[in-house]
């Protein structure tokens, strides 16, 4: 299993979104997903702290590869996620750690936490999952290690 661990986690890195999300990283386990982000003033709302889309973003995405690491055949779609803020962050890297919590026929269930870089918890996210008719194989970025 380890290396579609990898092909993941060589795919999140080779979408073109990445390119707006300088120096994310993803770590993928059995079950289990860990997503950093350095903060970045590029990231601010008016209010000059964190805009709410960058936290949706890693607590989703942590959840996601959640699930994605127990799924080998297909790329997996969230459905439906729900997000609870509990603190501004302005500076520091972010830590989303996602985990399944189910794995059905066609739903998946998986919660994540966001937490600063002095491990306070800043977020909170569930969301549920669904496969979706695109191979892993058939994407780019996971088909083959890179060396």
């Amino acid at each position: 299993m380890s290396e579609h661990y990898r092909k993941l986690e060589q795919m999140y890195l080779a979408a073109p979104v990445q390119n707006i999300y300088t120096g994310i990283d993803l770590k993928v386990f059995e079950g289990r997903a860990i997503v950093t982000l350095p903060v970045s003033a590029k990231f601010f709302h008016a209010g000059n702290s964190l805009h709410g889309s960058v936290y949706f973003r890693l607590l989703d995405d942590a959840a996601y590869f959640a699930v994605n690491s127990l799924i080998t055949d297909v790329f997996m779609l969230t459905s439906s996620f729900q997000l609870d803020f509990l603190r501004p962050v302005t500076k520091g890297i972010l830590r989303a750690e996602g985990k399944a919590l189910h794995s059905g026929n066609k739903l998946f269930l998986a919660k994540s936490d966001l937490y600063d870089d002095r491990d306070r918890l800043v977020a909170t996210g569930k969301g549920t999952f669904m496969r979706s008719n695109i191979g892993l194989n058939e994407i780019e970025g996971y088909a083959k290690i890179r060396s």
